[in-house]
């Protein structure tokens, strides 16, 4: 039995282990798309800026605010696209985590059962398990 727990306190330190790797990339990837966006927004003031100082048409300064509007709608798009690969990238971790549980535990009780029955065939089981945690 106390081998089984050091399996699944394995299994949980994996688990967070991954999951803080993906949060972190997550922070990264959420802080560079903001400085991205945080420059062309500064660009887009300067020239919205400039516009009116020097009197340019307004045509020129309704594209830049349609490109404005555009970059904070990729910008919103891009961190969501973000979000739902986390949630996907959670989703496959559980899935996983629990079909090794399962398959850990359907070992585990093996054993119990070939220690129950008796005979040789406890050495195979043990084996198999090992094997599966590999």
């Amino acid at each position: 039995m106390e081998f089984h727990r050091k399996v699944l306190m394995t299994m949980a330190d994996l688990q967070t282990a991954a999951a803080a790797v993906v949060v972190v990339a997550v922070d990264v990837v959420v802080v560079l798309v903001v400085v991205v966006v945080v420059v062309v927004v500064g660009v887009v003031v300067v020239i919205d800026v400039v516009a009116v100082v020097f009197f340019i048409s307004v045509e020129v300064v309704v594209v830049v605010v349609v490109v404005e509007v555009v970059a904070l709608t990729v910008y919103v798009a891009i961190v969501l696209a973000i979000e739902v690969a986390v949630v996907a990238v959670v989703a496959v971790v559980a899935v996983v985590a629990a079909a090794v549980a399962a398959v850990v535990v359907a070992a585990v009780a093996a054993v119990i059962v070939a220690v129950v029955v008796g005979g040789g065939v406890v050495d195979y089981v043990v084996i198999k398990v090992v094997v599966l945690q590999k």
